[in-house]
Parts: C-alpha cells; structure tokens; sequence
C-alpha cells in the first residue's frame, strides 16, 4: 500500500510518484506505462494546439520530444510523399514507442525517428520547414542555446510551435511547487517564451492560453 510519500501532486491529479518520474525521461515497464498515458492524456490540448498552425503537403517536420508518437502520427495524415515528419527523443523507449505506432509511415519512409537531444541535433542547417514541441521544454537543459539550435536546423521563414499544459502565472504556482522538484522542470511564462525566441533569432511571436485548461501554445518565424 502507498503512503503519501510516494505520491505527488502534479498541479491537476494525485500521483504516483514513480510513475510522473517517468515524464522528464522514459525509461523500462513504467516509460511505457507514462508513454501510453500521455498518448491520451494530452491529445485534447495537442487537438487544440496545432489549429494555431498550418501544414502543407511537402511540409518537413520535426517533432521534438516525441514521446509516444501521436503527433508523429497526427502530421504524417497532414503531408504527401513529398513531405517528411521526423521525431526526435532521448528517450529510447519513446523512440521505440514512436517507431511501434508509427510503423506503417515509418516502413513508407514518411516518418523517421531518431534517438537525440534538443542540445545536439543530428540534421543539417536549414532541414526544416516546422519544428514542434509538445510538453517537452521544461525539460531542455539549456534554453536559449537549445533554441538557437532549433532555429539552425529551420529554413528561413520557418516556424516553431510549442504547446504546454503548464503556463507560469504569478502567485499561482505553489500547485506545481511537487511536480516541478520532482522533475527538475522550469514552467515557463508567456513572457520569458518570448524573449527567449527573440533572443534566439525568432520573429512574429503569437501565443495562445487555453483559459479553462491553463494551456498555453505558442508560435514564432525563423528570421
């Protein structure tokens, strides 16, 4: 039987604490476990983000801190042949999971997916037309110099999208105070997003809170 050390409040829910561990990096039985979950868990608000964006046929893609695969999936519905959706994890679980749901696209070659980090990408300058971020930058160990990295591997005009479940907002975050020693996670402000782009070469800024939900998503361009 758990006591209460063993759980954590994660800001919505009561937790079990071994289990939320496996958000920041998924690793054996209970990877899995988080993985399955977050394929569900987060599909309504990754629905409601991605209206806030636009994908083309030959859009390329790159989808960083791809968990289980959904929005792999989702975006290889979106382009044709000559697009490319392409999922990036550190995780080596989450890239057998991404690579299990996506097999049909990845044996196509629609979908790729590589295990790597935000800080090192393994692509040339200029390889993507849009790069996305699902719940996955309170993790990145070095912000700015990890957006700067996005913002080498986009072409010009290209646009990055991030969508969160957690939006900093002054004096409301004793509720994540659990969660976010746990994970050795940092919630971002709406603020702190956009100096961050613009400090990395990003223009255009645009960002959108989900009242209801607390969701935040956010867009920027590639100067």
């Amino acid at each position: 039987m758990m006591n209460n050390k063993d759980k954590v409040n994660t800001g919505h829910n009561i937790e079990d604490k071994e289990l939320i561990k496996n958000a920041r990096k998924p690793v054996g039985e209970l990877g899995h476990q988080i993985l399955d979950r977050m394929n569900k868990s987060h599909e309504s608000m990754a629905q409601w983000g991605v209206t806030h964006f636009t994908i083309k046929n030959d859009s390329k893609i790159l989808d960083i801190g791809c968990g289980g695969g959904k929005n792999l999936e989702r975006f290889a519905l979106q382009i044709s042949d000559e697009g490319k959706v392409v999922g990036i994890d550190y995780s080596q679980v989450s890239v057998e999971k991404s690579i299990a749901l996506n097999k049909n696209n990845v044996d196509k070659g629609i979908v790729d997916v590589l295990q790597a980090s935000v800080s090192d990408m393994p692509f040339s300058d200029e390889t993507f037309d849009i790069v996305t971020g699902f719940e996955t930058i309170y993790f990145w160990p070095d912000f700015i110099n990890d957006l700067k990295e996005v913002n080498r591997v986009l072409k010009k005009g290209g646009l990055v999208f991030f969508c969160n479940e957690a939006v900093y907002r002054e004096g409301e975050m004793d509720k994540y105070d659990d969660l976010v020693e746990l994970l050795d996670m940092k919630i971002y402000s709406e603020d702190v997003l956009k100096e961050s782009l613009v400090k990395a070469g990003f223009k255009d800024f645009k960002a959108y809170i989900n009242e209801k939900n607390d969701w935040i998503c956010v867009t920027a361009i590639k100067i």
